[in-house]
């Protein structure tokens, strides 16, 4: 008996095939961030989803692969979430992926069937703009905040760096999408290769002109850093004394300053005056204040907050950062009376951390630090909000003891490295578990990282920049083009949908309509 060939071979053709490819070609983008961190892949990860898009048969369908791709991206980008949201993670993914569905639409739209130059032309400016439109809406923090922004994946390429001091994260974003744009064009557009190799060639004089144009921030000094990991360390007080141990080999050495890791220490230390006693003496010992970070129920009773608290010779300062921007279901549980039993699943928050209501500048000696706590550093308006009140420093302290052995560590350190080049501002990252970094005001490394499993101390001479970047005079400039370009895209097209509908609509004195 014979068997036709390709009988059961998979087809586009198929709706469910067609959406598993979707799907795929979306994920694709988890190969471009940390820890596989190919780069490289991001200026061709979108290819395949948009030339698969193109081909839908109608808008409905180009539509339905958009929303598949995104949920794609967003499922694999943040895989190691899955521990925590368990059954959650397909619906919020979905959720996310609605996101992508202007792209998906304008895809088919723009460079469906065989444009010429113009509609191409049309597709390199638009479908970047729709593309930054969706990671604007999904970087709202209640819908899990700017986690896996594509732009973000280019943390170690000094070029794209630099055009993050002038455009944020959202300008490299747009570049890429325009040059996976490009690329598809020229591989599915014979009569549009021109414009796509003109896209590229523009991309390419707009990053040698900002390389050559912007200066990277002039440099004003030095300052000494330490950070203090514990590693991975079973109870509060364990860690505690972990910390203090580590802190006390600073002895002799003259740091500027001592970052201790979130949740580092894990009571209010208002209530334990012992123990805060010990921080001062430890200080005084040092010779420098310490930036602990207590995650504990408030002695007020009012709720348990996550705080960068700075501790000097005679104890407590009084400068006290609560953290804003908290982790759903990793730090608080959205409607928690209905989504409550999420914690009988996964490792979502058992109680609610409350939030701070405000940034804080810190005076530390001779400069002045601007404190994060963890999930805010992927904020690139939180960063650039304490660039602009005078932070000299910022200082993210983290703790990725849920997600250790997954990607997530080299993710969220990775992070630092943009905002510190939109800033320009240099960036230090403490973790108490996870990978602890250092970055300059262009958002180069200084120094090498402390691993997942290092527990210890070290030392970072951070250089210190003034200056403002173009990023934090100018701000979301990069969204606001985006979207006008969308506005103006959507006006057009609304006047040519009612001038073509009053074209077809029959006069009622024309003899046609009389016979009628």
């Amino acid at each position: 008996m014979r068997v036709a060939a390709g009988r059961y071979a998979p087809s586009l053709r198929s709706p469910w095939w067609r959406g598993a490819a979707a799907l795929a070609s979306g994920g694709l983008a988890v190969l471009v961030f940390p820890q596989p961190s190919l780069w490289w892949l991001a200026y061709v990860a979108l290819v395949p989803l948009i030339l698969l898009i193109r081909t839908a048969a109608t808008p409905g369908r180009a539509v339905l692969d958009g929303w598949l791709g995104g949920t794609g991206c967003v499922i694999a980008v943040q895989q190691w979430l899955i521990p925590n949201l368990t059954v959650f993670v397909l619906p919020i993914g979905a959720l996310l992926g609605l996101a992508w569905i202007p792209f998906g639409w304008l895809v088919r739209r723009l460079l469906g069937g065989t444009p010429g130059p113009g509609r191409a032309a049309a597709g390199v400016l638009l479908l970047p703009a729709a593309w930054l439109l969706g990671e604007v809406v999904r970087s709202w923090q209640y819908l899990g905040g700017p986690w896996g922004l594509l732009g973000a994946s280019q943390w170690q390429v000094p070029p794209a760096l630099r055009l993050a001091s002038v455009g944020g994260v959202w300008l490299v974003s747009y570049l890429l999408v325009a040059v996976n744009t490009a690329l598809a064009a020229l591989i599915a557009l014979p009569r549009a290769r021109t414009v796509a190799l003109a896209a590229l060639l523009a991309v390419a004089v707009l990053v040698a002109e900002v390389w050559s144009l912007v200066p990277l921030p002039p440099r004003t000094g030095s300052v000494r850093i330490a950070i203090v990991q514990p590693g991975v360390i079973s109870g509060p007080m364990a860690r505690f004394d972990r910390g203090v141990r580590l802190t006390r080999q600073l002895v002799g050495h003259r740091p500027d300053l001592v970052v201790w890791g979130e949740s580092s220490v894990g009571f209010d230390l208002s209530a334990h005056p012992g123990q805060a006693a010990r921080l001062a003496d430890l200080s005084r010992r040092v010779g420098a204040d310490i930036l602990v970070n207590v995650d504990a129920q408030r002695a007020d009773r009012r709720g348990i907050y996550k705080a960068s608290v700075l501790v000097g010779p005679h104890g407590p300062t009084g400068d006290r950062y609560d953290k804003m921007r908290l982790v759903p279901f990793g730090e608080y549980i959205p409607f928690r009376s209905v989504l409550g039993w999420a914690t009988e699943v996964g490792r979502a928050a058992k109680v609610n951390r409350q939030r701070g209501t405000h940034q804080v500048i810190m005076n530390v000696g001779s400069f002045r630090i601007g404190p994060m706590i963890s999930f805010e550093t992927a904020f690139p308006d939180m960063s650039r909000h304490l660039a602009i009140r005078g932070a000299q420093v910022l200082v993210v302290q983290e703790s990725v003891s849920t997600f250790q052995g997954s990607w997530a560590p080299a993710q969220q350190t990775s992070l630092a490295a943009v905002r510190a080049a939109e800033t320009g501002r240099p960036m230090v990252d403490a973790t108490l578990t996870g990978i602890s970094a250092v970055y300059d005001a262009g958002g180069h490394q200084i120094g090498p990282r402390l691993g997942t499993t290092a527990s210890t101390v070290r030392m970072y001479t951070v250089p210190l920049a003034g200056g403002r970047s173009v990023y934090v005079r100018s701000g979301d400039w990069m969204i606001c083009a985006a979207l006008g370009l969308l506005a103006v895209a959507g006006g057009y097209e609304v006047i040519r949908v009612v001038v073509m509908a009053r074209r077809r609509r029959p006069r009622i004195n024309s003899p046609a309509s009389k016979a009628g």
